[in-house]
């Protein structure tokens, strides 16, 4: 459950570096598992992605009027990996992300209930995601909330480095 001192809300034009700063600090501690030239490409790319003017909802958590969480929720037929992944038929989340002081506290899941809330308001039958082995905790939660694999939606966008497909749907639409 979430503190209730946490507000779930979209972003503002103006909090982009603030998201930056929260992406970065969330997806660091990967740095160490990943060979310097990819982590320095993938943190590159972590910042283009937020920086992109896309037709993306950017959803934050704050807390005491700083944002501690955040995550993107691509439109369906977005391609929300650009070139290395495939249009979905659904809404995909991208970027989830909470600094590492606020973890523990539901930051993350509030952000994913928020993104379902509003792929289920858009009329969507699922919703997707992405992610990697190295990000367990984040498998560990997905698959709590009821993602399930789907390896048909998987890509490799380095050699060695498999992005993992995930789902949700919703049996109600």
């Amino acid at each position: 459950m979430v503190a209730r001192d946490t507000v779930i809300r979209d972003a503002r034009d103006d909090e982009r570096n603030a998201i930056r700063d929260v992406v970065v600090a969330a997806y660091s501690e990967y740095s160490a598992l990943m060979p310097e030239p990819f982590w320095s490409r993938y943190r590159g790319h972590l910042i283009e992605t937020i920086d992109a003017d896309a037709p993306i909802e950017r959803i934050v958590a704050e807390r005491h009027r700083a944002i501690v969480g955040s995550v993107l929720l691509f439109p369906p037929a977005t391609a929300a990996y650009g070139s290395a992944g495939r249009q979905a038929e659904y809404p995909e989340v991208r970027l989830l992300a909470v600094v590492p002081a606020a973890r523990g506290k539901g930051v993350g899941e509030a952000l994913m209930h928020e993104c379902a809330r509003r792929a289920r308001r858009m009329g969507a039958r699922a919703l997707g995601l992405h992610t990697a082995d190295v990000m367990q905790a984040a498998v560990r939660m997905y698959e709590r909330l009821g993602y399930v694999r789907v390896p048909e939606v998987d890509f490799t966008p380095s050699k060695g480095i498999v992005v993992k497909g995930y789902r949700l749907s919703f049996g109600d639409t």
